[in-house]
């Protein structure tokens, strides 16, 4: 498989997208709600994506729409059209929602558990499978996981500031992560509680 997953900031990032159908609809939205500027060049433009930001332009205008960004999504059912716009697209970043082994970035299926994203990329092979595995995750992503996240990101800051080896720093990690005591005020939702404790762990170090 050549290609391998990254994720690109998306703030101010200029994106012109060709077409305003389902799939460009939802490409628009991902994009306005990471802090992208967007603009889509077809017939319709929902309420909801121009509360959000989003600018309807004239197919007319696909040349100057293509200058103007950093990154092309094609996802328009006219065939002509979309081989025109890649074809002036030589050297941006483009997104192909017809054939997306054509482009350069694939926008995988994603979802969201607290400030967890995680991504789903069959290859293209199964999009249907790609929603399935997605509910299977969901499924066993409980609240203690989220909280453990936010506790490893707290502890992780605080240990930067007393041990200098990175070596030492993830040897503490695991070891706040194996704590009993720790585990059991996650299970309460305790997460102060667990925050003091971890500070009385890291202060027994100094």
């Amino acid at each position: 498989m050549d290609w391998t997953s990254l994720y690109l900031k998306t703030s101010d990032l200029n994106v012109f997208i060709l077409g305003t159908g389902e799939v460009a609809t939802r490409r628009a939205n991902k994009f306005l709600d990471h802090g992208a500027n967007v603009k889509l060049a077809g017939n319709y433009l929902s309420k909801d994506l121009e509360c959000k930001g989003a600018v309807l332009c004239s197919t007319n205008d696909v040349d100057k729409l293509v200058e103007w960004s950093d990154l092309v999504v094609v996802a328009s059912g006219d065939e002509e059209l979309s081989d025109y716009v890649c074809g002036i697209a030589k050297d941006k970043l483009v997104n192909r929602a017809d054939f997306p082994q054509k482009g350069d970035i694939i926008v995988p299926t994603s979802f969201n558990i607290g400030e967890i994203e995680i991504s789903i990329f069959t290859n293209g092979k199964s999009p249907l499978m790609a929603r399935q595995l997605r509910k299977k995750i969901q499924s066993i992503i409980t609240e203690e996981d989220i909280l453990e996240i936010e506790l490893q990101a707290y502890a992780r800051s605080e240990l930067k500031n007393v041990v200098e080896n990175q070596k030492e720093r993830r040897a503490y990690l695991y070891r706040i992560f194996d704590d009993e005591k720790i585990n059991e005020l996650i299970k309460n939702g305790e997460i102060d509680e667990a925050k003091s404790y971890i500070d009385n762990l890291i202060r027994g170090l100094l």
